[in-house]
């Protein structure tokens, strides 16, 4: 059985276009590692500071280790993106 990440993510006042464009830039990080089936990223249609990330994985651990593979320094350089810290949980169908 696979499992559903779903991340979300606020941008911060003025910041909506870049934290998009660095969340699709992600993309390859996430679907290159070992264990996913699936990515992509969302804008919400009416309040387009919203985000979600969803990604399909084998398993939890197949997530879990994928996030070692993830550039540290661009995550650290794209926080001021970020109005609140990104919050995500795993579902199961």
């Amino acid at each position: 059985m696979s499992i559903t990440r779903i991340n979300e993510f606020l941008a911060a006042e003025e910041k909506a276009d870049e934290l998009f464009d660095f969340l699709k830039s992600l993309i390859p990080y996430i679907t290159s590692s070992e264990g996913c089936l699936a990515c992509e990223v969302l804008q919400n249609e009416k309040q387009q500071t919203k985000f979600l990330v969803i990604e399909k994985w084998i398993s939890v651990d197949h997530h879990q280790k994928s996030i070692e593979n993830f550039p540290k320094e661009e995550m650290q350089a794209a926080m001021h993106f970020f109005a609140a810290p990104p919050q995500g949980s795993y579902y199961h169908a």
